[in-house]
């Protein structure tokens, strides 16, 4: 019988995932399908009562949906504790439990392309940015968003401590996280940003790489794009469903393709 994974969020057309994950099942002749599903802010319960009663064998989730999965669901495994947030839900016997994959994949790349591991500046207040938090946890983090008020919100819900500055405002010898959609349809990041950094970790991505991908590799920086990060989670995700090894560079060449880069 044909295993189902779906994605499901809103908006969620845009959603490279089925790509990733169906490259992953076809390599490996795994019997699966993966789709795309449209539900709306309040609507997963459904989802979940699908995934628990074996109709579905994993979902992912995105926006509105990772902290409210987190009420739904029997059991949060992991950093997914901390961050309020999860990505994949996953059955195991009777619970539907959920985890993130994005915090570990943030650490795995992080190490994988060696940047510096002692100070870096996260931009952005979302979802992104507090996973970005809570994986980078032991570093001088300072942190910088266009509205304030939200990064004391997340500084008390995470309850871990950095530094605000003020929007756009360089921060020497950092390692520079863009945890914003800055770049995904060619925007570039404030001036000034990139030039005394250190290293980049960009998790936006589009059909090209990303203005700030291709300055930072212009200055000599180690670079994340946000390619590197959608592949990385992806394949933890996958590892969690079905015990296999991803096979990454599948992964990434289906989505590069699909990409056009």
């Amino acid at each position: 019988m044909t295993d189902r994974y779906l994605v499901v969020g809103s908006p969620i057309r845009h959603s490279l995932s089925p790509v990733i994950h169906q490259a992953a099942f076809d390599e490996l002749s795994i019997d699966a399908t993966y789709s795309a599903r449209q539900v709306e802010a309040g609507k997963l319960k459904p989802v979940i009562d699908d995934l628990r009663a074996g109709r579905l064998a994993g979902v992912n989730v995105t926006m509105p949906h990772k902290s409210l999965a987190c009420e739904l669901v029997d059991r949060i495994d992991g950093d997914a504790i901390l961050a309020s947030s999860v990505n994949t839900l996953l059955r195991t016997g009777t619970e539907v439990v959920g985890m993130s994959t994005d915090i570990p994949a943030i650490r795995a790349e992080w190490q994988r392309k060696s940047l510096p591991d002692s100070s870096v500046l996260i931009l952005g207040s979302g979802g992104a940015a507090a996973a970005a938090l809570v994986a980078l946890t032991g570093m001088e983090v300072f942190v910088s968003a266009r509205h304030p008020s939200n990064l004391e919100n997340l500084r008390q819900r995470l309850g871990i401590a950095f530094e605000i500055v003020p929007w756009a405002t360089p921060v020497p010898g950092v390692a520079l996280v863009n945890a914003t959609p800055l770049g995904m349809n060619g925007e570039s990041l404030p001036p000034g940003l990139l030039a005394g950094a250190e290293g980049l970790f960009d998790m936006a991505y589009g059909a090209l790489p990303t203005p700030a991908v291709i300055g930072a590799k212009t200055l000599g920086q180690p670079v994340v794009d946000g390619l590197d990060i959608l592949v990385a989670q992806a394949g933890l995700s996958f590892e969690a469903w079905t015990g296999y090894s991803a096979p990454r560079k599948a992964m990434r060449k289906a989505v590069q393709i699909a990409q056009g880069w």
